[in-house]
């Protein structure tokens, strides 16, 4: 299997804790790399000097990130800082007097902050297209720059290409998974109300989530802990004990032949070693285009953000951000009401269906990498990314109107575009998935 080259965290904590390296050294191994031409478009401000103090701090020696490199989306508040959400339009607000509270949280653990990532402007897309400040290059590009996914694309590429390991990202409809699929690595959008939102700037208050990109099942089973300030129950149970599903309907349509080879080759491997995995229908899914309607809960709630800031600067958003915002605009009050009662039945209706197992098994996206040539901005290409942008929303999205948990792990082989495979379930099973996310990546690595 193809996976980073450069090691997690545990395996580098692990390194440090033998004296073989150290946080300082590890440091400006990613300092090198932030600076190198895979990050260009990256980051929109870094900061080594301050990164350089928390990875020479002695206190941090021994806290759970041990001073090693940890990036932020452009979507979170650090003190002193300008959160501008990837946007021109928030540039001239005043700086943030506080951390917010998952920034606080990583800092606490030990974090050496490098920088705040690029991300799609107000975290409104899949693709990862920002035409204000640049758009990343995909990790696995290689002759042609691809599309990094979003709206975490700068989180995500810092992970993937070693100037971090831990990408503080959102995900809303997949934000998190979605890049990290694309990217190759790991992503996890963990039950929304176990991170606090405080200190990020809101595309839906409903769907937003706080979440890490990572290396490895095992880091962001850290990343988590750290950020919901819960412990993760560990179980030993083996991949055997595990009963799971594959839906089929809806979650299986229009893959790529790259993700759905690599992808039921992931489930044949699972089963060999020892999974218990059945194939069932979700009817409930037919449902989603109706629940999405005029852009569901992110259009509305996020026009009640930004009309304000509509009226006076629409001409520097990016028109596509605003067409995407300014369909909750066809959203009245009374179908707003009438969709928190829809997504309510809907949440008790599919967890009553896949409540018997312990986890659901899809692509996370039904792509791989497009190239950014093909959904650069500009009007003539509006068409195919809004058609990406869809199918790259289709599997992830359904995980935040569940109010579920879910995370990305790598599928692919060496020589093959990334491909994520997505374990689910319903709110606060995270523990569950997380467990059994770690069998599954190690049964994949074997393999």
């Amino acid at each position: 299997m193809q996976f980073p080259a450069t090691p997690d965290l545990h395996t580098t904590r692990l390194l440090m804790q033998r004296g073989a390296t150290d946080a300082a050294a590890q440091l400006e191994q990613c300092i090198a790399v932030a600076q190198s031409p895979v990050s260009e478009h990256v980051y929109l401000r870094t900061d080594f000097q301050a990164a350089r103090l928390s990875a020479g701090d002695a206190r941090n020696r021994d806290r759970a990130l041990a001073g090693l490199s940890v990036s932020v989306k452009d979507l979170f508040d650090i003190a002193g800082q300008v959160t501008t959400a990837g946007s021109t339009v928030l540039a001239n607000q005043r700086p943030a007097e506080h951390d917010c509270p998952a920034v606080a949280r990583l800092k606490a653990a030990g974090a050496a902050i490098i920088g705040r990532t690029n991300m799609v402007e107000f975290a409104y897309s899949a693709v990862g297209n920002n035409p204000h400040f640049g758009t990343p290059a995909n990790a696995a590009s290689a002759g042609q720059a691809l599309i990094p996914g979003g709206s975490s694309s700068g989180a995500a590429v810092s992970v993937a290409t070693g100037s971090a390991f831990i990408g503080l990202g959102s995900d809303t409809g997949g934000s998190i998974r979605i890049p990290a699929a694309l990217n190759g690595i790991v992503g996890f959008k963990g039950t929304a109300r176990l991170v606090p939102t405080t200190g990020a700037v809101p595309l839906s208050t409903t769907l937003d989530t706080v979440g890490a990109l990572t290396r490895s099942v095992a880091d962001a089973m850290l990343a988590h802990e750290i950020l919901s300030a819960i412990p993760v129950t560990r179980s030993l149970a083996p991949l055997r004990a595990y009963r799971m599903v594959v839906v089929r309907n809806l979650l299986q349509d229009e893959l790529d032949t790259v993700v759905a080879t690599a992808f039921w080759r992931g489930i044949d491997r699972l089963r060999q070693g020892g999974a218990q995995i059945a194939e069932i229908e979700l009817p409930e899914l037919a449902e989603l285009t109706s629940l999405n309607a005029h852009g569901g809960f992110s259009s509305a709630e996020s026009l009640s953000s930004h009309r304000g800031l509509l009226a006076q600067h629409r001409a520097r958003y990016d028109p596509r951000v605003v067409a995407r915002i300014e369909r909750g605009l066809q959203l009245s009050a009374a179908d707003y009401v009438e969709l928190v009662r829809a997504r309510h039945d809907w949440i008790n209706r599919v967890g009553a269906r896949i409540g018997s197992c312990d986890a659901v098994l899809s692509p996370t996206v039904p792509l791989v990498p497009s190239a950014m040539a093909a959904v650069a901005p500009g009007s003539e290409r509006d068409a195919e990314f809004f058609r990406i942008n869809a199918l790259l929303l289709r599997n992830t999205s359904l995980v935040n109107l569940l109010d579920g948990c879910a995370i990305s792990i790598p599928c692919h082989q060496a020589g093959e575009l990334p491909v994520g495979m997505m374990l689910w379930h319903a709110g606060l099973h995270d523990d569950t998935v997380l467990n059994l996310a770690l069998q599954a990546e190690q049964q994949l690595q074997a393999a």
